[in-house]
């Protein structure tokens, strides 16, 4: 398949804590898909996968987000992980090129805990989304929608629940970069 060809997808991840297959099963998707990942962080160096609590592997940066442009991107993935989401929310660079990237229209696809870094971008007010059910308070005070679906799709932004619904939110990711964000629901 290369029904993707000429597309980048940015993914975008903080230090360590990332959920490894959130992070290795989107990227396989869409470099099967024909499309060419970046993976994108605050520093450069290596990142740190983990299987739950459990180190995994690491995995090289190709650019630090704030030397990243929205321009040069096609679509931006968010993994989750506890740790994760939870290191990049406090990241200036990485809330402003999430919050820009949002606002381009481009697909935003956000799985388990990753909503975190939605909701400090302030991008979810009036928007319905999923997410790791401990995430529901937090996703409804910024004015978002919570639902217990598999993926989500809103506008630009694609979220679901765990790993378990990864199926889901890959084919819903490329289904987006291929023709467009989602109608808004």
């Amino acid at each position: 398949m290369s029904h993707l060809s000429g597309k980048t997808i940015a993914f975008l991840v903080a230090k360590e804590g990332i959920e490894r297959v959130e992070l290795t099963e989107p990227w396989q998707a869409v470099t099967e898909a024909g499309a060419t990942a970046v993976l994108l962080s605050p520093e450069t160096g290596e990142v740190q996968t983990f299987d739950h609590l459990d180190k995994a592997e690491t995995r090289p940066v190709d650019k630090a987000v704030a030397e990243a442009s929205v321009d040069d991107y096609d679509a931006l993935v968010l993994p989750g992980g506890v740790a994760n989401p939870d290191a990049l929310r406090t990241d200036e660079p990485a809330v402003g090129f999430v919050r820009a990237f949002v606002a381009s229209g481009k697909p935003v696809a956000a799985i388990c805990h990753a909503p975190w870094t939605l909701i400090e971008a302030d991008v979810v007010k009036g928007r319905t989304v999923t997410s790791w059910p401990s995430l529901q308070t937090d996703l409804r005070n910024a004015g978002a929608e919570w639902v217990d679906k598999e993926v989500v799709a809103d506008g630009n932004l694609i979220t679901s629940r765990n790993p378990g619904d990864l199926p889901a939110f890959n084919a819903q990711l490329l289904e987006s970069v291929a023709h467009g964000a989602a109608a808004t629901s």
